[in-house]
């Protein structure tokens, strides 16, 4: 797959806490679970797995590939195959995501990069939607 072949989805929001706090959302499995799936296991550290079982069933699974701690994590990104069959390869993506303090919050950037363009862009962007929000009202409370 060439650059061509490929989508990016990027959505910023802002969300109402420090970003040590944010970063701790994304790096411990029990906060990530709260707002991202049923259950996960994450090493954070360059190489580390990165894997969330989502409530409906099908796993993601990558690796992080880069950790400032505060600031920003980058992982890979894709699905096991469900009856077979995958989406994305486990790994396959890239996921980028940016923490800029602003005053006493967090402005969030995540971008997702690699995803084939077409029908499973439009799933990926929609489902970021979904799960960042609940990202905020976490870390918020």
């Amino acid at each position: 797959m060439t650059d061509a072949d490929t989508e990016v989805v990027e959505q910023t929001l802002r969300i109402e806490a420090a970003p040590e706090t944010v970063w701790r959302y994304w790096t411990d499995p029990e906060r990530l679970t709260e707002w991202w799936g049923a259950g996960s296991m994450v090493l954070p550290r360059p190489g580390g797995a990165f894997v969330v079982e989502m409530r409906e069933g099908p796993v993601m699974r990558g690796e992080f590939v880069e950790l400032v701690p505060y600031e920003r994590l980058v992982f890979t990104f894709g699905w096991e195959p469900v009856d077979g069959v995958s989406l994305l390869e486990p790994g396959s993506t890239r996921v980028e995501v940016t923490l800029t303090p602003d005053g006493a919050d967090t402005i969030l950037t995540l971008r997702h990069s690699g995803l084939p363009t077409g029908e499973t862009t439009e799933m990926h962007r929609s489902g970021w939607a979904q799960f960042l929000p609940r990202l905020a009202d976490a870390a918020r409370a």
